[in-house]
């Protein structure tokens, strides 16, 4: 296990929210976090929306593939984030679980994925400053 904190992110088809969430803080944090993503039902590819709406701010999340949710993931991760996957992923001690609420992208186009990214980015900017601040120099 690495010294620095590991974050898994979890949505049903690991294809728009749980990749977004992963590529934001890949981006932000740099290497001060390990970054895990995965789906309890992957989908074949990550939502064309999501890729356009994360390449607008730079971020390039076209070779991404959707990942199957497993039990390692979960155990080699210290934060489990879900959205909107319900009780499929695994639960062990000692493990801290957050759930975002945020809205689907599934089906729908650039608009209305926007929001949902730019909702993303606040929810990891807050979690990056209580996992992995940036160290003071």
């Amino acid at each position: 296990m690495s010294d620095k904190p590991s974050v898994l992110f979890v949505c049903v088809h690991n294809a728009g929210r749980s990749q977004m969430a992963a590529a934001w803080l890949t981006h932000l944090a740099g290497d001060r976090v390990e970054v895990r993503s995965a789906g309890s039902n992957p989908g074949a590819n990550v939502n064309p929306a999501a890729v356009e709406a994360m390449a607008e701010v730079g971020i390039d999340i076209s070779a991404e593939v959707p990942k199957m949710l497993t039990v390692d993931a979960v155990k080699e991760s210290d934060v489990c984030i879900t959205m909107g996957c319900g009780d499929t992923c695994p639960v062990f001690p000692g493990k801290r679980y957050l759930d975002w609420q945020l809205e689907d992208p599934a089906g729908q186009g650039v608009d209305s994925v926007r929001p949902i990214r730019d909702e993303i980015k606040g929810l990891v900017e807050g979690l990056i400053k209580e996992i992995a601040p940036q160290p003071q120099a």
